[in-house]
C-alpha cells in the first residue's frame, strides 16, 4: 500500500485537496472533483492511503501564498504529475508560460516543436492532474476564449483575473470569487 500525504486547502474559489508523495505534489485538485483525483491515484499507484497532514513540505502554504498574490511561492515546488513523456513535456512547457499571461493551444504545440499537435497538446493540458502550480489555466482557444478546465470555466476565469489585478496592482472582488463557486458548483 501506498501512503500519500493530503492536505485540504481552503482558497477563494473553492478547497483544494493536495496530494503529496515523497517531496513532489502529485495532485492538487479542486475537492468537488473527487473522480479527478480518483483518476490520478488508482491507476498510478494501486492501492493508496491517504495521511492527513497538515502543510507536507510546505506546498500548502505555498499553494495559499499564491492566492494571496506571492505567484513566485510555486515557481519551484516540486510536481510529479505521472503521465506519459509527451505529457510530462507538455506540462514542462506549461510552468513557462509567464503569470498573468495566456497563450493558445496552438502557441503551445509551436513552442514544442510541433505545431501540428495542438490537439494532442490540448488533451495532455486536460490531463494536468497538478492545477495551477503546472498552469493549465493559462491555456485558451485561437479565438481568446476560455475553454476546458477541470474545476470549471468560472475558476478559470477567476485565476487569470486573479494573476492579472495582482500583477497590475489591484484586487479581484470577493463578488467574481463568489460567482466563480457559485458556477463551478452548478
Amino acid at each position: 500500500m501506498v501512503d500519500i500525504l493530503s492536505d485540504r486547502i481552503e482558497t477563494p474559489i473553492g478547497p483544494l485537496v493536495l496530494l503529496v508523495r515523497g517531496d513532489a505534489i502529485i495532485c492538487l485538485e479542486f475537492a468537488d472533483q473527487p473522480q479527478r483525483i480518483a483518476r490520478e491515484l488508482e491507476p498510478r499507484f494501486g492501492e493508496c492511503r491517504l495521511l492527513e497532514r497538515d502543510d507536507p513540505c510546505g506546498f500548502s502554504n505555498s499553494i495559499r501564498a499564491y492566492f494571496a498574490g506571492e505567484f513566485a511561492a510555486i515557481d519551484d515546488v516540486p510536481a510529479d504529475g505521472g503521465g506519459t513523456a509527451f505529457q510530462r513535456r507538455v506540462w514542462k512547457e506549461l510552468r513557462r508560460i509567464p503569470c498573468g499571461s495566456t497563450i493558445t493551444y496552438r502557441e503551445l504545440a509551436r513552442r514544442m516543436g510541433d505545431p501540428a499537435a495542438t490537439r494532442a497538446v490540448g488533451a495532455a493540458n486536460g490531463r494536468n492532474p497538478v492545477s495551477i502550480v503546472v498552469p493549465c489555466h493559462r491555456v485558451i482557444g485561437s479565438d481568446g476564449s476560455l475553454t476546458g478546465y477541470g474545476g470549471g470555466l468560472a475558476r478559470k476565469s477567476w485565476l487569470l483575473e486573479h494573476e492579472r489585478a495582482v500583477m497590475a496592482g489591484t484586487a479581484v472582488t470577493t463578488e467574481l470569487a463568489s460567482g466563480a463557486c457559485r458556477a463551478a458548483r452548478s
